[in-house]
C-alpha cells in the first residue's frame, strides 16, 4: 500500500479507516469493532475518530477494535472546538485517552475552529506533546488563511483534515498546493461523498465498468492520485472494507481522469471551504 509521510518523517498508509457515526447504537458496536479489526488485518492501520462521534462512543468502539494491537495502529482523534482552550484541552484529551484505553494519541486534531484563539490551542497541544499524552497535533476544517494565522507554529502542524471528494474540489485551488509547499499532508474525509449520490453518477459507473472495479473504488483512487492525501473512508461492513482495501491496486488512466474532470470540473477560483 502507498504511504504518506508527515513532517516528522513518520509514514502512514495513504488509506485509513474512518469512524463517523460509529458507536451511536450499542447493538452495532461489536460488528463495527470487527470491521475495524479486519481493516488492521488488511493494512489499514490508520484509524480516525473524534470525541464528537457518538459522543465518545466511536472512541470506545476503536478501543475494542485495537485491544491487544495498539502498536500496529496510528491513532487519530479530534477535540471539539469548545474544548480547545488552555484549561479544557487537557481534560478532553484525558477523556479520549480513557475511552480509547491507551496512554498516547498518535495525532490529535482540532475538529474545527471555534472561539478559542488558535494560538491558545497550539500552546495547549504543544504542552500535551511535551507531557507525552499525544505524539503530534494537527487541525481539521481550516482554510489557508487559518493556517497562515498559525505563523511559525505551522511547522508543528502535522495535517489539515478537510472534506475532499469529486463533488467537493474547492481545496484544490489553494489549500492542497499550500499544504504541499509546507510539506504537510492533507486528510480527506467523506472521500466517496454522502448519501450515495456521487457513486450513482454516470461518469463513475462508466469508469468502474471499464476498469472492472466499483464506483466507490474509482472515487477513492481519485483522492489518492496526488500522493499527498490520506483518505479515510468509513466502511459499512466487511465486504465494503475489503473493497476499500483493494483500492491501492487501482490505477486511474489519463482517460479516466479526463472524464472525471469533465463531469466534476476542478475549481477555477477561490471557494469557501466546504464542511460537513
Amino acid at each position: 500500500m502507498n504511504t504518506v509521510t508527515f513532517p516528522d518523517e513518520t509514514s502512514v498508509p495513504a488509506l485509513g479507516q474512518g469512524t463517523w457515526k460509529m458507536g451511536e447504537r450499542g447493538s452495532d458496536r461489536a460488528a463495527e469493532a470487527r470491521t475495524l479489526r479486519l481493516g488492521l488485518d488488511l493494512g489499514l492501520t490508520l484509524i480516525d475518530t473524534a470525541e464528537m462521534y457518538g459522543e465518545g462512543g466511536a472512541e470506545e468502539v476503536v478501543a475494542e477494535a485495537i485491544a491487544g494491537r495498539r502498536d500496529e495502529v496510528f491513532l487519530v482523534t479530534k477535540a471539539y472546538p469548545q474544548n480547545a482552550s488552555r484549561s479544557r484541552l487537557p481534560e478532553a484529551c484525558a477523556r479520549s485517552l480513557k475511552r480509547l484505553k491507551t496512554d498516547v494519541i498518535d495525532l490529535y486534531l482540532l475538529h474545527w475552529r471555534g472561539s478559542v484563539p488558535l494560538a491558545e490551542t497550539v500552546e495547549a497541544m504543544e504542552k500535551l506533546v511535551r507531557e507525552g499524552k499525544i505524539r503530534r497535533w494537527g487541525v481539521s476544517n481550516l482554510d489557508v488563511a487559518d493556517l497562515e494565522e498559525l505563523g511559525p507554529a505551522l511547522s508543528g502542524c502535522a495535517t489539515d483534515q478537510v472534506l475532499y471528494n469529486l463533488e467537493a474540489r474547492g481545496v484544490e485551488f489553494d489549500l492542497l498546493p499550500y499544504a504541499a509547499r509546507m510539506k504537510m499532508p492533507v486528510m480527506a474525509y467523506s472521500p466517496v461523498g454522502q448519501g450515495g449520490a456521487l457513486l450513482r453518477h454516470p461518469a463513475l459507473k462508466h469508469i468502474a465498468a471499464r476498469q472492472g472495479i466499483s464506483p466507490a473504488q474509482v472515487a477513492l483512487a481519485w483522492t489518492l492520485r496526488g500522493g499527498n492525501v490520506i483518505s479515510i473512508p468509513k466502511a459499512a461492513g466487511e465486504a465494503h472494507l475489503r473493497e476499500n482495501a483493494d483500492v491501492w491496486k487501482v490505477v486511474l488512466t489519463p482517460e479516466d481522469l479526463a472524464e472525471l474532470d469533465s463531469a466534476f470540473p476542478p475549481p477555477k477560483r477561490k471557494q469557501p471551504l466546504e464542511m460537513l
